[in-house]
């Protein structure tokens, strides 16, 4: 038993190349630090004294920074290439956030998460051309997921050790950790990552690529709503679910940060071997769509069992397998629709669809929880999930009569 766990180990992280090692250790670095988006919506409630509402909207000037840094991070590549967009995006959001603690009135305070949003959301779509550059089409989901369980074991330490900076020496400890790890990154990522020109595409597949634009790309569009409102049920996550464990649960800090270092942590030791057996096994539509389903499951045992330490644990537990099961495979599925010379358009895009996820999501949560209690909250959320993985399944089974169907007589 412990020989074939260790084989399938090996197997599941076999065949990536030395950069997309190197660029997870640049992600592992960033997000060792992340401290300041994890407790951002309690440090406004609980420190500054925002109210929910307040709090929302700050948190969707995060989202609308994030929109406007994807769309830039998009030209970016598409532009400059995405090295040189990643470390600065890297450099510069280092500096952002370690300003935001010193702004305390509400419209400072949403300028500059504003800022420091948008910069920071440049790297993006930069990061996906990366994957894209730095990895093979047939182990493409594993070399995102190594980056995802670079920064979940990021996660892991940052949020905990967050908590507890927050909780024995004050928040303003948080904005200088980010801020400086952000830096370091990218002083990392200058020294281990190679660049990489944009390989010579074919005449034909060239023109193909300029005629498939993003925006006009209906499949793809449709994709991108399914993934919108899964991306508005997770990232509850990061905004809306601190606020309960600290006012319903009567969660402190420091276990607020275990409970998001728990996430991380299950994330990092389980998400490779996961995909390496299920990519095997099943459509990607089909395992979204199964993702899907557990988030909303999370939000189901809140209804059932209530605003109970034991529902926060099972509520953590189901959103971790469900983004195991989906946000890998949605990432993959986007790059899917892509070539070399459209890979920054598409990747805008899709970054853009989770930059306004981000804007919708706190404030959609944090209205209707302020003013219709959380269940109310549970009851959207578990009805977006629902209606995301029917979405998917239509599209999956779309899919596979396309395959199927015979191709015309000439």
């Amino acid at each position: 038993m412990l020989n074939s766990t260790i084989q399938l180990y090996k197997k599941s992280f076999s065949g990536l190349s030395p950069e997309v090692w190197s660029l997870s250790g640049v992600m592992l670095i960033n997000r060792a630090g992340a401290m300041v988006l994890p407790f951002l919506s309690v440090y406004l409630t609980q420190q500054l004294g925002f109210t929910l509402a307040q709090t929302g909207w700050i948190m969707s000037c995060f989202g609308a920074g994030s929109v406007l840094g994807s769309y830039a991070g998009g030209k970016l590549t598409d532009r400059i290439g995405f090295y040189d967009t990643q470390f600065w995006s890297l450099l510069l959001s280092g500096f952002a956030f370690i300003a935001i603690q010193w702004v305390e009135t509400f419209y400072a305070v949403a300028i500059l998460v504003f800022v420091a949003s948008a910069i920071a959301d440049t790297f993006r779509p930069a990061g996906f051309a990366a994957i894209a550059a730095y990895s093979k089409e047939g182990n493409r989901t594993r070399a995102i997921a190594l980056l995802r369980m670079a920064i979940n074991l990021g996660w892991a330490v940052g949020p905990a050790a967050g908590g507890l900076l927050a909780a024995n020496l004050g928040y303003h400890w948080l904005f200088w950790v980010d801020g400086l790890t952000c830096i370091a990154a990218a002083l990392f990522f200058r020294r281990v990552l190679p660049r990489r020109r944009r390989p010579v595409e074919d005449t034909a597949v060239a023109a193909a690529g300029a005629e498939a634009a993003a925006y006009r790309n209906r499949a793809y569009l449709l994709f991108l709503l399914f993934a919108g409102l899964n991306a508005i049920a997770f990232m509850q996550l990061f905004s809306t679910l601190p606020v309960f464990f600290k006012e319903e649960v009567s969660l402190h800090e420091g276990q607020i940060g275990q409970l998001m270092a728990m996430n991380g942590l299950i994330i990092a030791l389980l998400e490779m071997p996961l995909i390496y057996l299920l990519e095997r096994r099943f459509r990607i539509l089909r395992l979204i769509s199964a993702g899907t389903l557990l988030m909303g499951a999370g939000y189901l045992a809140f209804l059932l069992i209530g605003p109970q330490l034991g529902a926060a644990l099972l509520c953590m537990l189901l959103l971790t397998f469900g983004e195991i099961f989906s946000m890998p495979f949605i990432s993959t599925m986007a790059l899917q629709f892509t070539n070399d010379r459209n890979r920054g358009q598409y990747m805008a895009l899709f970054t853009v669809m989770y930059s306004v996820s981000h804007i919708v999501a706190p404030n959609l949560g944090m209205q209707l929880a302020g003013r219709g209690g959380f269940p109310l909250l549970w009851v959207v959320l578990i009805g977006l999930t629902v209606a995301a993985a029917a979405g998917f399944i239509l599209i999956g089974e779309k899919q596979q009569r396309a395959e199927h169907q015979p191709a015309p007589s000439r």
